[in-house]
């Protein structure tokens, strides 16, 4: 074992696995994702962010919560009249905007082949 990791190919196959899921499981919930891939598009105001996604108040808190707490999210508040609450990412959110994109990619590429491939059948059934 060098540098901590194993030469078995399973357990280092194993490892790799279970950082894939770690990350999944930090921005993997629909509404994370929902919110983060939103404020890709720069600073909100909570209302904002509740009419672009279509998250009811509650989801949306707390799922700002829990973005926040986790380092993606920054929260700002604005005390003048009237009090108005923005949110961005943090450089741990932003980092996310690669993925995102290669996300985007593999969908325009091959869900988009689905999508046609499924309408095309159903016109023709």
């Amino acid at each position: 074992m060098a540098n901590g990791r194993t030469s078995d190919p399973d357990e280092r196959y194993s490892e790799e696995a279970c950082v894939v899921i770690d990350s999944l499981e930090q921005i993997g919930s629909q509404w994370r994702l929902i919110v983060l891939h939103d404020l890709q598009e720069g600073e909100k105001r909570f209302n904002e962010l509740k009419r672009s996604t279509g998250s009811s108040a509650r989801t949306l808190s707390r799922v700002l919560d829990d973005l926040q707490e986790m380092g993606f999210v920054d929260r700002r508040l604005e005390e003048d009249a009237p009090v108005a609450t923005y949110y961005s990412l943090t450089e741990k959110g932003c980092s996310l905007s690669p993925v995102f994109d290669a996300i985007e990619q593999w969908a325009d590429e091959w869900l988009a082949d689905e999508s046609a491939a499924e309408a095309v059948d159903s016109l023709t059934s």
